[in-house]
């Protein structure tokens, strides 16, 4: 049993997966770093001040110490504006491989040398053809 995991984890898919994992993490970390740090800002000043990620609507406001009931759509905007960000990266990245990919397929391969044995049976039809 532990020989079959030894082979599951060492097999090319898992580690791939792994990595991939790890760096869609980190990946992650950048875009919500770009949308708050990058893109809000500007946005905000254009509404004048505003700033998305404490914007709220209070359902109920706090009493004694019951917190408020609120939803928070400033930071569900900065959450639409990551996911629209990470998905279009990745649009693009699969369009890149995908084009190489068909650049691949479509370039032909040379047609393999004729062997030894065609050579021959070539030259033997050329010569019953002459005679």
């Amino acid at each position: 049993m532990i020989k079959e995991f030894k082979e599951f984890a060492v097999k090319g898919n898992v580690v791939d997966l792994a990595v991939g994992v790890i760096i869609g993490a980190a990946f992650g970390k950048i875009v919500t770093s770009l949308v708050n740090d990058v893109i809000m800002p500007p946005i905000g000043l254009l509404t004048g001040g505003l700033d998305f990620s404490k914007q709220k609507w209070v359902l109920k406001v706090a009493e004694g110490d019951k917190p408020e009931t609120a939803l928070a759509y400033g930071s569900f905007v900065n959450n639409v504006l990551d996911f629209i960000i990470v998905a279009f990266v990745i649009f693009l990245l699969i369009k890149g491989i995908n084009s190489l990919k068909r650049k691949e397929e479509a370039e032909p391969s040379a047609p393999p040398a004729p062997t030894k044995e065609e050579i021959l049976l070539t030259e033997i039809r050329d010569l019953l053809a002459r005679k």
